[in-house]
């Protein structure tokens, strides 16, 4: 940075400058009037960072670039540092011009001298602190709704929209937990698309992906909204059911496995392909199961189903666990 002339001997007006809007000029303009106007090239950080000041652009531009990656920029007759005056710590590091600019500085035991000395400058300064808070938080809001956005992206499968499997191992732990705990029943059912590697094969991976699509709306369409669905990996699907027992379960794993044969796949021409069926594991926690032993349950009744023929349901034996005695 170079100096260029005091602010009393610079062609600046006053009254451009944010700060002393409405402000008594005369003894702002006289305090002002040693203060230094220093030029800094395209890209210069301000010098001496650590120095609480103020910094007014009277020509060109600055860009703030904050801790969290946020830039703002200040333009003439726009002000920074004003936080480093009231904390007594600064941080200016991360004002850089960009472009050519003319600035004016002003120290923090002068600044404390216009607040108490200018009429009117105390009330600029708190009406651009009021007006950066709620830039700040309309920021944050911002930040707040696009991190929920893409946590919610994270947490869907892409194909099909359902719950993903991280979703699951997120979740099913804490369901299993409450209803323990609030000895309410829960019930699961895992299903899996029978003989879809044959359908991918023979019909391409498009309609594959249609196939899934398709069953996935048909669960999320016949669900509760207490109920949740979700897409286990490849082509298996986990449906929970809170407050549920094991015979409802199986009711609703029925009514889901003939909506399934009944629902048809279309080609590009609109022509139907052949039906698409599932096989269904049905399982209710019991006594001291986790979400592991739940898992399995329901795993081992989908096996079973898939053994005795496919498209069908099967429901797991339920078995409580009982800790065993220390030896």
């Amino acid at each position: 940075m170079k100096l260029l002339s005091t602010f009393a001997a610079s062609p600046y007006d006053i009254a451009d400058l944010h700060l002393f809007r409405d402000v008594d000029i005369a003894s702002a303009a006289a305090l002002l009037a040693n203060c230094p106007v220093m030029l800094t090239a395209a890209g210069e950080a301000v010098s001496d960072p650590a120095r609480p000041r103020l910094v007014i652009v009277l020509r060109g531009a600055l860009a703030d670039a904050t801790g969290d990656g946020a830039t703002t920029r200040i333009l003439p007759g726009e002000s920074a540092g004003e936080q480093s005056v009231l904390d007594g710590e600064a941080d200016l590091s991360g004002l850089k011009a960009l472009e050519a600019s003319e600035l004016l500085l002003i120290d923090a035991d002068l600044a404390w001298r216009l607040i108490e000395e200018a009429d009117g400058v105390a009330r600029n300064l708190l009406r651009l602190l009021s007006f950066r808070i709620r830039a700040a938080s309309m920021q944050l809001r911002r930040r707040q709704k696009l991190g929920e956005f893409y946590r919610q992206l994270s947490l869907n499968d892409g194909l099909t929209g359902l719950y993903n499997r991280a979703w699951l191992n997120d979740v099913l732990p804490r369901l299993v937990s409450t209803a323990h705990a609030t000895r309410a029943p829960l019930s699961l059912i895992m299903l899996d698309i029978d003989h879809f590697k044959k359908f991918n094969d023979r019909h391409g991976h498009q309609l594959g992906d249609s196939a899934l699509r398709i069953a996935a709306q048909l669960l999320a369409g016949a669900l509760r909204p207490t109920d949740f669905a979700a897409r286990y990996g490849g082509e298996e699907f986990m449906v929970i059911l809170p407050d549920t027992p094991g015979a409802v379960a199986a009711g609703v794993a029925e009514r889901l496995c003939e909506r399934m044969r009944e629902t048809m796949v279309f080609d590009d021409m609109r022509l139907p392909l052949p039906h698409v069926t599932a096989s269904f594991g049905v399982a209710c926690l019991a006594d001291g199961q986790d979400d592991h032993a739940l898992v399995a349950a329901a795993d081992g009744a989908l096996y079973r189903a898939k053994a005795a023929g496919r498209d069908r349901v099967i429901v797991a034996v339920e078995v409580a666990v009982t800790a065993q005695p220390a030896a």
